[in-house]
């Protein structure tokens, strides 16, 4: 979440008057995360999530954000909802962007992860896996290789800019990547980006999971990878094998992985590694600074993905036999 396109107190009442939520109270833009611009809103009938939907998400593509969460939350999965207008949609516009009301969730995400968290977050994203098997729509994955090398094209002459030698090693990875990249695992709906500061938690309980705007049809363990990225290192870029273990653990409890999922792991984190670097590394060349705009340091990634190119397997990652 960010905010990259500020509001008014009367554009923001003009906008809730299209809905049964009563009165505004107040309002706060929410600084954390980087594509779209997010506000927290109290109104006479509670608290809600505003966002406005910035030029990297498609407007054609929040048909299939909102109605996945419905979905979802049909099915068990605790996410949020769209609020749906009088007129019964759940989009509208703000501010010359598309726009929706979210409903709030209780809970924090974790700062510093446990290993329960871990595993409560593999339950959790093994479940939603499971959950959108019926989901009607589908989504191409717009971060996978293609989309990496449209990143990469718009940043690899600066990339030395960050760190010396970037630009030669980057290309290197891309060639190994496209050699072995594995196109026929198991595949499905997939959140594509639940870190940390997607997952709330009461405690040590899972209370929800938030921001689908990355959700696409992928291989399930790319997201798996994902996850291993997010919540299994610590701040000195070491990677917790106690914390993997707890994460594939609690995947592995309610969907066990294939073989050949186990096998393509190292690659996937990788990849994984790959792409939030060079996601990171774009906004950190050509995004807008300010204060309620919070940029990520690719560097973090890099040290990731020079970590998994000396995995031999996914043993490594704490994985159990099953």
């Amino acid at each position: 979440m960010a905010v990259y396109t500020d509001i008014t107190e009367v554009e923001l009442g003009a906008f809730l008057r299209e809905y049964d939520l009563g009165e505004l109270l107040s309002y706060k833009g929410i600084a954390e995360g980087t594509e779209n611009s997010n506000f927290i809103v109290h109104t006479g009938s509670g608290s809600y999530i505003l966002t406005l939907y910035e030029k990297r998400v498609e407007k054609a593509d929040l048909p299939f954000f909102l109605g996945l969460m419905e979905h979802l939350a049909k099915r068990g999965v605790t996410c949020p909802l769209p609020v749906h207008r009088r007129d019964g949609a759940v989009m509208g516009e703000l501010a010359g962007r598309p726009a929706a009301v979210i409903t709030f969730l209780e809970g924090m995400w974790p700062r510093r992860p446990t290993a329960a968290h871990c595993r409560e977050v593999g339950v959790a994203l093994a479940s939603m896996h499971i959950a959108g098997a019926d989901f009607a729509l589908s989504r191409p994955n717009a971060l996978s290789i293609d989309g990496w090398k449209k990143l990469w094209s718009g940043c690899r002459e600066r990339a030395d800019e960050v760190e010396q030698g970037l630009e030669a090693e980057v290309a290197a990875d891309f060639a190994a990547l496209e050699a072995g990249w594995p196109s026929d695992l198991p595949a499905g709906v997939i959140h594509a980006d639940l870190f940390p500061d997607n997952v709330f938690f009461l405690g040590d309980r899972l209370s929800g999971l938030i921001d689908f705007y990355f959700a696409c049809n992928d291989a399930f363990a790319y997201d798996v990878a994902t996850c291993l990225n997010a919540w299994c290192f610590e701040r000195d870029h070491a990677f917790n094998l106690t914390k993997g273990t707890a994460l594939l653990a609690g995947y592995q409890s309610v969907r066990p992985l294939s073989p050949a999922e186990v096998e393509a792991l190292p690659l996937l984190c990788r990849g994984s590694a790959l792409r939030f670097m060079l996601t990171r590394l774009y906004d950190w060349l050509h995004g807008p600074d300010g204060a309620m705009v919070k940029k990520r340091d690719p560097l973090e990634y890099v040290r990731k993905m020079r970590f998994h190119r000396q995995i031999g397997s996914a043993a490594e990652y704490g994985i159990q036999p099953q």
